[in-house]
């Protein structure tokens, strides 16, 4: 058998001599100290030692102490205690601290070496159930990093995608134009002020950031209309959150994102449309969303009027909290300074347009 090392620790050199003798016989190789103080040493010295085999009764720190000192500086290390004294509660106690077998004195070759035999293929055990525990953990980790890689590269790709549906979109409608944009960032800003976790940011982002993807299916006669709507036109244009929502919802990952696309138009007193959905039934998203959406409205450029300052845009929002604004989100709103959305929206009016998917994928990534 390999050349296992016990380190026999006993006050009687007689029996410390005896027992290496026997051990030496079947295989072992035995390091011999006289007390408690010896044995920490030479395991402080010798990390290669693979059973302890400890007499209980000594002078000074006893085996039963010495046993606790093992188990806490050299876990996993496995302690055989050997006494003369026949007493159940000794050995109670010993197995109760750690040891791993016990052997009373006098005993046989036979027994010796069956207990240190056991004991070191117990050790063995300990080591190779760490060892691969440890290379278990390394590959946990490195498919870990390489399903994260994964993920990432797949929300990439679909920021792409979504990338691609509000360019076709702006193409469609040059009168809003970085719409989409502007309001997913003040949408994502508002919701990282009311303390929204990265996972909540990233789905109200990318449902802000498709909220009129159902435009796409609205006729050009009608989105492209220089003048005001009629009724008719009206009802069909309002239709596009509902267009929305059945194009979006197909999308595993944008299901929960689909449902601020369908509740962006509703409003906080269940007056607004498809739904007439009130108060907490709305999506939080979309009760965020319907602040920062008015927001960009007030604030941009139309054909028929120049935007207004955001300040005016703060007091129009004040005057329809309760309304159409959930009023506990508007005073989240207030607390953010105007100057705030106004560097937001000229840092975005001056980004490249490739810069954008990084938003959508790592909103705490947004326009700082």
């Amino acid at each position: 058998m390999a050349q296992e090392q016990v380190l026999v620790v006993d006050d009687e050199e007689s029996v410390r001599n005896i027992v290496a003798a026997l051990l030496q016989r079947s295989g072992f190789t035995a390091t011999l100290v006289a007390d408690a103080g010896e044995a920490l040493d030479m395991l402080a010295a010798n990390p290669g030692i693979d059973v302890v085999l400890s007499d209980v009764t000594m002078p000074g720190i006893d085996g039963l102490h010495l046993l606790d000192r093992i188990v806490v500086l050299y876990p996993g290390l496995p302690v055989v205690m050997c006494t003369a004294v026949h007493d159940i509660h000794v050995a109670t106690s010993a197995f109760r601290r750690g040891a791993v077998d016990y052997l009373l004195k006098p005993f046989e070759r036979s027994q010796l070496i069956t207990v240190v035999t056991r004991a070191a293929e117990h050790g063995r055990l300990l080591r190779e159930n760490s060892a691969y525990r440890r290379d278990l953990e390394q590959i946990v980790s490195a498919r870990t990093r390489c399903l994260e890689e994964a993920i990432e590269e797949l929300e990439r790709s679909h920021d792409i995608t979504l990338e691609a549906m509000a360019d076709a979109l702006d193409l469609r409608d040059a009168e809003t134009e970085g719409h989409c944009r502007r309001v997913t960032a003040y949408t994502t800003e508002l919701a990282r002020a009311m303390g929204l976790d990265d996972p909540q940011l990233s789905v109200i982002a990318r449902g802000a950031f498709l909220h009129d993807v159902g435009k796409i299916a609205t006729p050009d006669s009608i989105l492209l209309k220089p003048g005001p709507l009629n009724e008719d036109e009206t009802r069909i244009m309002r239709e596009h959150a509902e267009r929305g929502y059945s194009m979006v919802r197909k999308i595993p990952f944008l299901r929960e994102a689909a449902e601020i696309v369908y509740a962006h138009q509703e409003k906080f007193d269940g007056t607004g449309c498809p739904r007439g959905l009130k108060g907490e039934q709305i999506p939080l998203g979309a009760r965020i969303f319907a602040i920062a959406d008015t927001l960009d409205a007030i604030t941009s450029d139309r054909p028929y009027r120049r935007g207004r300052s955001f300040l005016e845009a703060r007091a129009e929002i004040v005057r329809f909290a309760g309304t159409q604004f959930e009023p506990a989100i508007v005073e989240v709103f207030l607390s953010i300074p105007s100057e705030r959305w106004w560097n937001l929206r000229a840092a975005l009016d001056s980004r490249a347009t490739a810069a954008h998917s990084t938003t959508l994928c790592h909103p705490e990534r947004a326009v700082a």
